[in-house]
Parts: C-alpha cells; structure tokens; sequence
C-alpha cells in the first residue's frame, strides 16, 4: 500500500509558535537525504535551516513560500525512496507553482508577439535627471536613483531628495529591527514564564578550581597558532558532558509527564543576539568531541547563530543548555530552565579569589558554576553529585 510520509514544521524552542516560509530547496521528485536542507523559515528569532529526517522523495509541496504556518502543520508530502507510485498519486507541485507552470505552458507566440508590440507601444521609461552630486551621494549612501522622487526642476533628483531617501530607508528599517527584537522579547518572556509556572527549580552553585584548567590551556595554546587556539569555554562545555555522563538525570527532556534520558550530551549554547534577545542552538554530542573540535563547533555555531544560518536540529535538539556570562563580567548566574529540558548550567567569570589550599591560603583562580534543575527529575543530593562532577572534571583537564 502506497503510503505518504508527513514533512511538518517542527518546533524550535519551546517560544516558537509558527514559522514563515521563506524559501523551498527541493522540488516534487527530488530525492533528499536525512539531514539535508529543504526548506528555510523565518521564527521569531532568525531564519533556520530545515532539514529532513528521512531519507525520501519529494512527493508534493504544500506550503507556499511566504506563508505563515503553526508549529506541527504538514508542509509536504514525501514517500521512501523504493515507494512505487501509483499513477494516481503521481506528484504534484504547490498551487502557486502549479500555477507557474500552468501558466509557461499557454504561453504562445501570439501571446508574445501582443507582449513585444505592449512594449514597444509603452510610454518611455522616466528619464532620470540628477546633478552630479546627486549622483555621488546615492553611491555613498547605497541609495538607488529611481527609487528617489526628484523635487527640483523638472522632477529632477536633489542631494537633499537623496539624503531624505537614505535616512526613510534607515527608518524602515530600524522600525523592522525593533519590531523583531520587540517580537523575539515576546517569546522569550512566554517561554520564560511557562518554565517558571510548570517547572519546580531549584538552585545550586559550585565554587570551581580553575588553575589546572588554564595551565593546560596556556600549554595547550603555545603548540596553535593564534586561529585555532583554545578558551576556557570548550573546557568547561567538555566538562559539562563529563558531568552529565555520571549524572544522567541532567540530561534530557521532560515530555509527556515524563523525563526523557539523552543518552548523548547535545548542549544548548546561550547566544546573545547583537539586534537583542538570545539563542540557545545544540552543540551537537559534546562528549564524543575532542577540544579542538568543540571550539571549532562553538565558533562556528555562534557565527551563524548571529547570522541567522541556523539548522532546525541544532535549534530543537538540546537536551542541556549552558548559559555563560564571564565576559559579560559577572561572578555568577541562575538561569530559568529551557522547557522541556530540565537542567541549566550558569558560568560566571575566571577570577581571581582568595582560598584555602591546604591549610594555607592563597590567591586562586576560580569560577561559580551554578545549576538550576527541574526537581520533577532530580533533588539536590543530586544535583550537587553533578556540580561535583564537573568541578572534578576540570581538575583533570587533560581527560577532557
């Protein structure tokens, strides 16, 4: 029996309500593998990659691009890849691209000869006059001339006519920007307050040992050249993994009244977005990952995380979410969980603090590692077994 595999816009983060289409990348008949990039929407915090996650063929589309679509609906039809396809079921495009092609097909010559003789019957295009530095300024100022409407003599186009343009232009597009981060503001908030009212927290805090760390990462750098040198940041997401490994109930989702174990470590990574508002896409599988390759990954996710070049896994797959703030200058942070995860790791700055080692103290360098839990899954015996994982782990950077 012929049967139909339902392509649906998944959800990004529990703040994402629905998806604007922007771009398919596929074709009915295509074949697509798992893992590769179909579709692009546009969320409430930037444009995502959608990928698919079966190996299929396209079948048939049936969002539109430009249309805005809740979180579960259906968006294409595709079949496996050795589906036999009755002729019934034979593949169909989208109605506005079925129109298209409609359309190309009634095209005929007498139909493009009527187009050739509207146009060579058409009123001359506006002649475009502007004064030289007219012309100067919309080159510096990236303004194009026949979007400017002229008010000097004969409707020709001022210096002023295109400063009054590139500042309207500037305008508009500041009051997109606000718009979006007033939007992204918005979700954030709802996520935030359902965290709050469905997930019973608790809160620990860990004061970590950093000198063994940034030793090894001081010896580590010397061997690198300055492009591919190590921060403490892969260090401590590393450590993360470790500790999530002896304490599993850290790591997975709560869904369905039940908690839901990861059996990988796929660690959300806090970004703050420079238009405002934040973003928390996967590193995915950080324990399989040497150092190297997490800071590669890291760079690389919070590059196209501020670029909007996200794929829609790295933004629906974190089963743990690191937020730090040690650049940001603070010694320490309590997140809100991220539902339907149920633990938040908060990083606060390197510093230097005075301790005892030994019976004797000293000035060390240290961090406060914090935890907010979900205490549905875990209580505090355990979450303090985790904080201690991970303070351990960084004692031992070279098993990292």
């Amino acid at each position: 029996m012929f049967r139909m595999i339902e392509f649906r816009l998944p959800s990004m983060g529990s703040d994402m309500e629905s998806g604007k289409l922007l771009e398919w990348r596929v074709q009915p008949g295509d074949v697509v593998r798992k893992g590769q990039v179909v579709a692009v929407v546009d969320t409430s915090k930037a444009a995502i990659d959608l990928e698919c996650w079966h190996d299929a063929v396209v079948h048939q589309l049936l969002a539109e691009v430009g249309q805005t679509l809740p979180v579960g609906a259906v968006m294409a039809l595709l079949r496996a890849p050795d589906e036999v396809v009755p002729h019934a079921a034979a593949p169909t495009l989208a109605p506005h691209a079925a129109r298209v092609v409609a359309d190309a097909q009634r095209a005929s010559a007498t139909q493009v000869a009527s187009a050739l003789q509207a146009a060579a019957t058409a009123p001359p295009s506006r002649v475009l006059r502007a004064s030289p530095a007219a012309r100067q300024r919309a080159v510096d100022l990236g303004v194009q001339l026949r979007e400017v409407r002229g008010t000097g003599p004969e409707g020709a186009i001022t210096r002023d006519d295109v400063e009054r343009a590139a500042a309207a232009s500037a305008t508009a597009r500041t009051t997109a920007a606000v718009d979006r981060s007033a939007e992204m503001r918005r979700s954030i908030a709802a996520a935030m307050a359902r965290s709050k009212r469905e997930i019973p927290h608790y809160y620990l805090a860990e004061t970590v040992p950093m000198r063994r760390a940034l030793d090894w990462l001081r010896a580590a750098n010397e061997q690198r050249p300055v492009t591919a040198r190590l921060l403490p940041a892969a260090l401590l997401l590393k450590a993360v993994a470790a500790a999530v490994r002896e304490v599993p109930e850290m790591n997975g989702l709560f869904v369905d009244g039940a908690f839901r174990p990861s059996a990988a470590a796929h660690i959300g990574v806090a970004i703050s977005l420079r238009q405002g508002g934040l973003i928390a896409p996967a590193l995915h599988d950080v324990g399989r990952l040497s150092v190297d390759e997490v800071m590669r990954g890291l760079t690389d996710l919070v590059r196209r995380g501020r670029a909007g070049s996200l794929r829609s896994s790295e933004m629906s797959d974190p089963t743990i979410t690191v937020t730090n703030l040690g650049d940001q200058g603070v010694e320490s942070v309590f997140g809100v969980i991220y539902p339907p995860q149920v633990a938040l790791v908060g990083l606060g700055r390197i510093r230097e603090s005075p301790c005892v080692d030994e019976g004797r103290v000293s000035v060390m360098s240290v961090l406060t590692a914090s935890l907010s839990a979900d205490h549905r899954v875990s209580d505090g015996h355990r979450g303090a077994r985790f904080l201690a994982c991970l303070r351990d782990a960084l004692q031992r950077p070279d098993e990292l």
